[in-house]
């Protein structure tokens, strides 16, 4: 049966920079806009839905400080640089879009409630604007969303946004026509749910990388069948897997050799093998038949021999 790889996809760090800062630019020119309407037309909701989108630049400020801490040298206290800030960011902005959601509901359940009067014609433009803004946004992160989890938490809170201004614009024109004004409630409320179930993978996969469990796209069973099927490995234990940041894996593990002689190149062979799983940073420590093994060995999670 044919080995599955998993290559790695790079990211333009460059094209990302620039994603970054010109959502950030966008969004900052839509809050201006939204207070001022807001205070124009004595909107609430549009006040309300401006200081949303403040926090929504702050998540893309701190993706974009994760990006480039991510670039910083590693030195002696912290060898392995500021990486792991990419996988606390992408759990924060997790965290940020369910307290989002959260706000939406509590907003709409109460407007259901206490139905208010609302200028339908003014929300509906600015929600236009906002649609058009969030959507560009959306699009700048589109492309390396499956590749890093920093990015995807940027691509959700403006697609997430895009919906929300979807729904304003939608309920601005339901009221405008018809004097309906329970809609904006309603609409909020789906808005909320659909957000709710994008956001609940995010928070599945950072929790995951902060407890360094194994990335997602990283299957621990295939990698050690791919080791131990190696000319060479007699078997393998202690084997583990994390994510140092959202683009790069480590792996960790103690092979045991069929002959001491053949250790460079099965060192050589399974860097490359690994490389094909993503995993680009490996500590390997080389045993062989009979040695004692001074660490603990859990022989029925992570011990396979050839």
């Amino acid at each position: 049966m044919p080995q599955e790889h998993h290559h790695t996809h790079t990211i333009d760090s460059n094209a990302l920079n620039r994603a970054f800062i010109v959502g950030i630019i966008l969004n900052l020119l839509f809050v201006f806009v939204e207070f001022s309407a807001g205070f124009w037309y004595n909107s609430l909701a549009l006040l309300s839905d401006a200081g949303h989108n403040l926090g929504d630049v702050v998540s893309l400020v701190l993706a974009l400080l994760a990006f480039r801490l991510a670039k910083v040298k590693a030195n002696a206290k912290y060898t392995y640089g500021y990486k792991k800030s990419t996988i606390l960011v992408s759990l924060f902005n997790a965290i940020i879009l369910l307290l989002a959601v959260g706000a939406i509901i509590i907003e709409s359940v109460q407007k259901l409630a206490h139905p208010e009067a609302v200028q339908g014609s003014a929300i509906a433009w600015v929600a236009g604007i906002g649609v058009i803004i969030n959507a560009v946004t959306a699009f700048l992160f589109m492309k390396d969303k499956e590749k890093d989890l920093n990015v995807k938490g940027a691509y959700l809170h403006m697609a997430a946004d895009a919906l929300v201004s979807i729904g304003v614009l939608v309920a601005g024109i339901i009221i405008n026509k018809t004097g309906w004004y329970i809609i904006d409630p309603i609409i909020g409320i789906v808005v909320a749910i659909i957000i709710l179930f994008s956001t609940g993978h995010l928070l599945h996969d950072s929790l995951r990388l902060t407890l360094d469990g194994v990335p997602a796209n990283i299957d621990s069973e295939k990698v050690s069948q791919a080791i131990s099927s190696i000319s060479g490995v007699y078997s393998l234990h202690h084997l583990h897997i994390w994510a140092i940041s959202t683009t790069e894996n480590a792996l960790t593990a103690h092979i045991v050799l069929k002959s001491p002689a053949e250790m460079e190149e099965v060192k050589h062979h399974i860097r490359h093998r690994l490389e094909e799983f993503g995993i680009g940073h490996a500590t390997l420590e080389f045993e062989t038949p009979g040695e004692h093994c001074e660490a603990k060995c859990n022989c029925e999670t992570n011990c396979i021999k050839s």
